[in-house]
């Protein structure tokens, strides 16, 4: 059975698609809502006639043999390793730096059109920063077949890199600053004539002078129309040539209409002149672009600047310890690099010898230097203090932590939350009614005062452009993501800010969020015979079952291993323990309940953590794990407090610690010895309450409800997988962070809501006013500008706040560090 075409353009109509166009009393299918928007403005301006006598679809354009063997480069093994990431399974990603785009209906474009190829799993487009992030399955869509198409929907596309970007984003502004340079001078200079032409102020001069005066205001606006303003031609005719509509189409049609027209009048003598007006509209629509661009170039720079992190050589020591640069590139797991004070790591490693304070704010948004010793790991784009230190490769590349943070913040930003994608759509339809109302008050006009109706419908042109529209959400919203960013709060996901700003509950787990996570061993109970031969190292096996684990009850016990003792067949049993053999003895180490599943025993009442270590006959010993609450968690819950979020602690420890800690802290509602699936269940207990819920966890056992959750947070020093299923990472080791995030979340959505209401409270006010004539063009661009600079100031106060905010923080900690001891007062 073959696909039924769109009636509109002909692509293939996909079988869930609801949109519809009536032509004749006859329903027509459509492949998507830009088909839907289109051919409906046709329908209803009374040009249906359009599809009775067009004799073909528009040519979708072809590469050249030259083009297609250019792009083919990009498959050779050596440049898709440097540019895409692969996993496992086959899927691919990459992160494309796009030229062209100008508004959201261009992203909803790629979007839409790269999504159909076969094998891409989804496509992404951030706006502000002009990239695009695809993940799909290269088996099946080689890489210069996504570059390839699309140069075919009229983008060029081209792995990002953050040097080239940085060049291509000068150049960008460069043009642009042309093009501002020539519209302002000509606009200024065809307003002194044209002012001087209209009100009288030529006096008895003459004809003859009058039409010089014309000439050299035609001769003054024509590089503004035919230069400066070519970017709005080219943005409206390419998105009409894929029956798209976007905010340029009614700019260029006031562009290009009063300019004709005014061409028209000043020839044949009839009607008046409007060639400064037009001027100055697009003069003033490039400065509001000139401004947004430079704020989306400002904001988008957070990505470049993660990767200008990373050196590009470094020192390699051979094995009589002779120093070599080479490129970081060239660097593979293993080597040994020497780094010196002041200088970056090019890679995640582990440091072999030296002592020093590592500067990890670019990491952690901690401005305060860690100190580091041999067997510490380091990340790369952390710079090293102190003294020289030596360092052992790890990771490399598009593997190290710094890489994957710079994709996921490219996920994040490309990913758009619910009244994102409704904006977008908004803004798509209000071009469509603002040329039908256009249309409309032509009409109107031509019967009421033929010789004002076509400069009255150029003002409603100019008047209801919906540039503030567009701009509301994505600028918000790229705003708070790069303000988080720099507080330590790295988001993953584009709901995460929605969701931040509606959450009502938070449910945390202990250890390792609300504590530290560095478990100490502080107490062993043995059990068992005392003339058992493992009493004596009874450590070191417990040491060698923990010894591959991540958990930081793993790290209690690495103090105590024994080269001499190694595990076999390990099973990590989530949220319960490990088991595995040892010198063909099994053992298990974790809850009473999992050790000896057999035998009943009850943890002791003492404070802390306690582990059962038994085998296959008999319990063992006990263990106790001692941990301290982060400095802050009491600020952190006062804080969540005062913005009404009822607090949840759902631990897997036992009854006697997660209570100790409960009560410590004033958490009235909290379970202990809780399993993932009592997690989960708990939490759709909540959700099916109506509750908003956050989680926020660190280990393996958290990642069903990490991934249940509506927004789910994970530490920074959490297990891969818990990192992974998250959709938030807290990079900084501060938990005030998690409250300061949920404020910045609610304070963007009122921004959005603010901006958005700026932007439809001046068109629903403009409108009408330009359509009674009551509005000259020159005012009506005046006022479409303003508008639009008016959203993107109110996005930018989001970051002005955080900036104060991160300054009198910084502030108080060092004057608490400084501060003399008080003596007590008698």
């Amino acid at each position: 059975m073959t696909q039924q075409a769109c009636f509109h353009c002909g692509e293939p109509v996909p079988t869930d698609s609801p949109y519809v166009v009536k032509i004749k009393d006859q329903m027509e299918r459509l492949c998507c809502p830009g088909c839907e928007a289109v051919s409906n403005a046709i329908v209803l301006g009374g040009l249906e006639s359009y599809y009775k006598f067009r004799t073909e679809l528009p040519p979708r354009p072809e590469l050249t043999e030259a083009e297609l063997a250019e792009l083919q480069v990009y498959d050779a093994p050596e440049l898709l390793q440097e540019f895409v990431h692969q996993d496992e399974d086959g899927m691919a990603e990459t992160t494309l730096a796009i030229d062209g785009i100008t508004c959201a209906a261009c992203a909803w474009l790629i979007e839409h059109q790269i999504n159909h190829l076969d094998g891409v799993e989804r496509t992404a487009v951030n706006l502000s920063a002009q990239r695009a992030t695809l993940r799909w399955d290269i088996r099946k869509t080689s890489f210069s077949k996504l570059l390839a198409e699309f140069r075919s929907i009229g983008y060029t596309a081209l792995p990002w890199q953050a040097d080239e970007q940085q060049k291509k984003l000068h150049i960008e502004n460069k043009k642009y600053l042309r093009r501002l340079i020539v519209a302002a001078i000509g606009s200024m200079q065809a307003m002194m004539f044209g002012i001087a032409r209209d009100e009288g102020l030529l006096g008895e001069v003459g004809f003859v002078y009058t039409l010089l005066f014309q000439w050299a205001e035609f001769l003054l606006v024509t590089p503004v129309v035919l230069y400066s303003s070519w970017p709005f031609f080219i943005s409206a005719w390419r998105e009409l040539s894929h029956k798209r509509l976007n905010m340029d189409v009614p700019v260029s049609l006031a562009i290009l209409l009063g300019y004709f027209g005014s061409t028209y009048a000043m020839l044949f003598q009839v009607g008046t002149l409007h060639f400064y007006e037009i001027a100055m509209f697009a003069f003033f629509l490039l400065f509001g672009r000139y401004i947004e661009m430079r704020t989306r170039h400002r904001i988008g720079s957070g990505g470049n600047a993660l990767q200008d992190l990373m050196p590009q050589a470094a020192i390699l020591l051979n094995e009589r310890n002779e120093e070599h640069y080479l490129p970081s590139r060239n660097l593979k797991p293993g080597d040994r690099i020497l780094i010196k004070p002041g200088h970056t790591f090019p890679v995640d490693g582990v440091i072999l010898s030296g002592h020093s304070s590592v500067n990890e704010a670019t990491m952690t948004g901690e401005y305060l230097p860690v100190s580091c010793h041999p067997g510490h790991k380091v990340l790369a784009g952390t710079q090293n203090i102190d003294s020289p230190l030596i360092v052992e490769v790890e990771k490399t590349g598009q593997d190290v932590r710094l890489a994957s943070i710079s994709r996921l913040s490219e996920r994040a930003l490309a990913e758009k939350p619910r009244i994102a994608t409704l904006a977008t759509l908004v803004s798509r339809y209000f071009v469509a009614a603002t040329l039908l109302v256009s249309v409309t008050v032509f009409s109107i006009w031509w019967m009421i005062d033929p010789s004002r109706a076509f400069w009255v419908t150029l003002s409603v042109l100019v008047v209801t452009c919906p540039c503030a529209l567009a701009l509301a959400t994505p600028t918000a919203l790229a705003v708070a993501n790069a303000t988080l960013a720099r507080m330590g709060v790295l988001i993953t996901r584009g709901h995460v800010l929605e969701g931040l700003g509606k959450a009502d509950h938070i449910i945390f787990d202990k250890t390792g969020t609300l504590t530290e996570g560095r478990l100490e061993l502080k107490e062993v109970r043995w059990l068992a015979d005392n003339d058992d031969a493992r009493k004596t190292h009874i450590r070191a096996l417990a040491a060698a079952l923990e010894a591959h684990s991540e958990h930081p009850i793993a790290r209690a016990f690495a103090e105590s291993r024994d080269a001499n003792l190694t595990a076999s067949d390990i099973q990590a049993h989530t949220g319960q323990g490990i088991s595995g053999k040892i010198a063909d003895q099994s053992y298990r180490l974790g809850r009473a309940d999992f050790a000896c599943p057999n035998q009943p025993f009850t943890p002791p009442e003492e404070e802390g953590q306690w582990l059962l270590l038994a085998d296959d006959q008999q319990a063992l010993c006990w263990f106790r794990l001692s941990d301290q609450l982060r400095p802050d968690t009491k600020e952190m819950l006062a804080e969540l407090q005062k913005l009404g979020i009822t607090v949840e602690l759902l631990s897997g420890d036992q009854q006697g610690s997660v209570e100790s800690i409960a009560q410590e802290l004033g958490i009235s509602h909290y379970t202990a010895s809780a399993s993932p699936e009592r997690k989960l269940e708990r939490l759709r207990e909540l959700q099916q309450a109506g509750r908003q819920v956050i989680m926020v966890g660190d280990g393996v056992n958290d990642v069903p409800v990490l991934a249940g959750a509506q927004v789910s947070i994970a530490m920074g020093d959490a297990t891969d997988l818990a990192k992974t299923s998250a959709d938030t990472l807290l990079m900084s080791s501060k938990l005030v962070r998690i409250p300061q995030a949920i404020e910045k979340a609610r304070m963007t959505r009122i921004n959005i809501m603010q901006n958005l209401a700026i932007s439809l409270g001046y068109n629903l006010m403009a409108l009408p006013a330009a359509a009674m004539g009551m509005i000259p063009p020159i005012l009506a661009s005046i006022g479409m500008t303003t508008s639009s600079l008016i959203v993107v100031f109110n996005a930018l106060r989001l970051r002005d706040k955080a900036s104060e905010q991160r300054l009198q923080e910084q502030k108080t900690e060092v004057a608490r560090q400084h501060s003399p001891i008080e003596e007590p007062s008698s």
